[in-house]
């Protein structure tokens, strides 16, 4: 849930500002293209990776109308997040859709043999992963921020590629028990393990 949280939070960074912290979108994009890993933890490389989302994830997840530092909460960032999940549970029932993810991502893995993986061929290419199957699905998620970033077409393709890892992520919430009415029902329980994660991750 941290790593969807930050999914979307990078999302908002890019909508609104037209820029995204580095680590935190290879973290992202690592995730869609990971193989072999056995655990979340391996799929996104440590807990601290997943930093932000977890200071994310207790925010949203407050009832406080707004964050720790006194800032109005991004609403629409938990309005993302929830629509990915939804977005999930309708590609699980979709198997062609599933298949021809799973073909584009494999597609993608290649290419890492020939470029980076911040690389603009390799957004380009989980961009339209995402434009090619998720979006199909609908109901599409409808991003707001500054028009002239998200008129940016190297942005709007970061955007779809963080959506597909909050894809990514949402299929590990649900292979983990989770759920929408967990997630809205045990808020409380969600936000005390994050804390717990972020302190594991402070005193490293």
């Amino acid at each position: 849930m941290a790593a969807l949280f930050q999914c979307v939070d990078g999302v908002s960074q890019i909508a609104n500002t037209g820029n995204i912290d580095s680590d935190v979108y290879n973290t992202a994009v690592g995730s869609v293209l990971k193989e072999g890993a056995e655990t979340a933890t391996d799929i996104y490389g440590s807990l601290a990776n997943l930093k932000l989302g977890f200071a994310s994830m207790m925010s949203q997840l407050s009832t406080s109308p707004t964050t720790p530092d006194g800032t109005p909460k991004d609403m629409e960032a938990t309005r993302y997040a929830l629509g990915l999940l939804q977005l999930e549970k309708k590609l699980s029932h979709n198997n062609a859709m599933f298949q021809s993810l799973l073909e584009g991502i494999e597609d993608t893995q290649k290419k890492l043999e020939f470029f980076d993986i911040e690389h603009e061929n390799i957004t380009a290419a989980l961009a339209d992963i995402y434009a090619n199957t998720i979006s199909k699905i609908g109901p599409k998620i409808m991003v707001k921020g500054d028009q002239t970033h998200l008129a940016n077409p190297n942005n709007a393709s970061k955007i779809r590629a963080l959506l597909l890892a909050g894809i990514r992520a949402a299929l590990l919430w649900r292979q983990a028990g989770g759920n929408r009415w967990k997630l809205l029902l045990e808020r409380g329980k969600l936000q005390k393990q994050a804390n717990r994660f972020l302190e594991q991750i402070n005193t490293v």
